[in-house]
């Protein structure tokens, strides 16, 4: 696996937890460096700044999907593919080194692992429509 989708993976369980938690991302994100194992991986600080990137645009970032989630409310999304969500839509706004392309590839694949049958199609369909917002 790639060493940044195993940072998108690692951002997605901290933001899943919190999440699910009702937590903020900071403090679960502590709790969980404290439990890794030495020598941290390379990957590690990708995946810090995604989860730090996410917590301090979720307003911003919940707000586009929200807005562009035909059909579902950010609520009636499965916690996967919410927080898929968020990393992607925090790439193709914030992180002008990654590609727009390679953000929704990203999510969609680690939807197609990690979610259901129809995740990859309808995260696609979002963020592609934010894609399309954040380059006019």
């Amino acid at each position: 696996m790639p060493a940044r989708r195993k940072a998108r993976k690692r951002a997605l369980d901290v933001l899943y937890e919190a999440d699910l938690r009702d937590l903020p991302p900071a403090e679960v994100l502590t709790g969980y460096l404290r439990r890794l194992e030495q020598p941290r991986p390379e990957h590690l600080d990708y995946a810090i700044g995604l989860v730090e990137g996410v917590a301090g645009h979720l307003d911003r970032i919940d707000e586009l999907i929200g807005s562009y989630a035909e059909g579902w409310t950010l609520d009636r999304m499965p916690v996967v593919d919410r927080n898929l969500a968020r990393i992607a839509v925090y790439e193709l706004l914030y992180l002008d080194e990654i590609d727009d392309a390679v953000a929704i590839t990203e999510a969609v694949e680690l939807a197609r692992q990690m979610s259901t049958d129809d995740s990859p199609r309808y995260l696609n369909g979002i963020l592609g429509r934010i894609a399309e917002y954040a380059t006019r």
